[in-house]
């Protein structure tokens, strides 16, 4: 076995949350080691935006330029088309993304492996050093934190300050430190898909509503590309299943909502179709001696609300921030980290259980609360709270939103 001398960091895992906090840190000047199992990222169905809080994120990162060069694009309106309402009174109710937050253009839509391997760059640019292809790992918290790793049929072990687990929903760092995850139940089912040639929809366009048994996203890019999700009950598994996926899936997009709707079946697709459960999970704390999680690891919120990418990026800002704090890098010092992600990650699951709640109400009731809300968020700020959140962040919004009496009113609208 290799045995190398005490560093700074290793983080283990190399998507958005594990890259970012890997160039962060080595941007400080920390001896930093980033693991990664895959030599190459794979296409997925994950999250691809990263809306206007986590865009605030990354800038406080010094990684915004990065996600550009890899095809970030800027979207700047965002248009609910829906069956409650007439085309033209969406375009008129349009949001503009831009004018959530001072100073950011509005959300920024990626793909998740150009993001990743953008950031895994930017680390190594850093003066991290990046080893990807890496086998099993074991990590030791406590005072003394210990990584070994495999890599081409050698073992390697590395002491350090500080090990963080940045190793998505199967983390088996969280695993080997012995830190709980709570899981709810499916809340539904959510499936995307990455298009290419479709060229009738507007660049800067973000699109998310119901029609029938259906919720649909719409995240596009340049280049006539978009990631495109659907989500049902969760009792209709299988639904988009089998040889004909793509090709059902596309067809499912023929709305009468959305304008032109017929666009979506002529797009080309360009990656697999498949869907998942979609629920929220938290781990019982992201921080132990001599260790802490980040991202998925830490726990997520309901993809309905899309907020993972942002999720990720706010958990390398703020454990960089706490670590900057203190030289010595005492256990305590990550405190505020936890302490903040629990009220943020509670509050965005408020966020899910009230789009989830309000737009796949698959009912008469739940298409008539829909259109009462429709009518009322937009004059009563405390009501839009947990709706705006999802854009402008969980913290610039009132704190009341979040509050039970007020969520009932919400429900209770209709």
């Amino acid at each position: 076995m290799a045995k190398s001398e005490r560093i700074d960091a290793v983080v283990v895992g190399g998507g958005i949350a594990g890259s970012a906090l890997a160039a962060a840190l080595a941007g400080d000047g920390h001896q930093v080691l980033l693991l990664e199992r895959q030599t190459v990222y794979r296409d997925k169905v994950r999250g691809e935006v990263i809306n206007c809080w986590g865009v605030e994120e990354l800038i406080r990162l010094g990684l915004e330029e990065c996600i550009l060069k890899a095809g970030g694009t800027y979207v700047d309106r965002f248009i609910g088309f829906d069956e409650i309402v007439e085309p033209e009174t969406a375009r008129a109710r349009a949001l503009h993304l831009d004018e959530m937050l001072p100073g950011i253009r509005g959300v920024l839509d990626v793909g998740h492996p150009e993001a990743c391997e953008a950031l895994s760059g930017a680390a190594r640019e850093a003066g991290a050093t990046v080893v990807r292809g890496v086998g099993d790992v074991l990590v030791t918290g406590g005072l003394e934190p210990t990584v070994r790793y495999e890599h081409n049929d050698m073992e390697y072990e590395v002491p350090c300050r500080l090990v963080v687990g940045a190793d998505g929903r199967m983390s088996t760092v969280r695993r080997q430190l012995g830190i709980g995850l709570t899981q709810t139940p499916p809340n539904s089912l959510g499936g995307g898909m990455l298009v290419e040639d479709l060229h009738d929809w507007p660049v800067n366009v973000t699109s998310i509503g119901t029609e029938g048994d259906l919720l649909y996203f719409v995240f596009p890019r340049e280049g006539a590309r978009a990631r495109l999700y659907l989500l049902h009950d969760v009792s209709q598994k299988g639904r988009f299943a089998g040889p004909n996926r793509h090709t059902d899936f596309l067809q499912a997009f023929r709305l009468h909502c959305i304008p032109d709707s017929e666009m979506f079946a002529k797009a080309t697709p360009t990656a697999i179709c498949a869907f998942y459960p979609m629920n929220d999970a938290w781990a019982d704390t992201p921080i132990a001696p001599g260790a802490v999680l980040v991202g998925d690891a830490a726990g997520w919120t309901d993809p309905v609300v899309g907020q993972g990418l942002s999720i990720a990026l706010r958990d390398a800002r703020m454990v960089r921030d706490c670590l900057r704090s203190s030289g010595t890098w005492d256990p305590e010092i990550l405190h505020p980290y936890a302490r903040e992600r629990e009220v943020r990650m509670h509050r965005l699951r408020i966020s899910g259980s009230v789009r989830t709640a309000m737009n796949m109400t698959f009912t008469p009731r739940g298409i008539a609360r829909r259109r009462a809300y429709a009518e009322v968020w937009p004059t009563d700020p405390v009501l839009a709270g947990s709706r705006l959140a999802t854009f402008k962040g969980p913290f610039q919004v009132p704190a009341e939103s979040f509050e039970p009496q007020v969520i009932e009113r919400l429900l209770a609208l209709g």
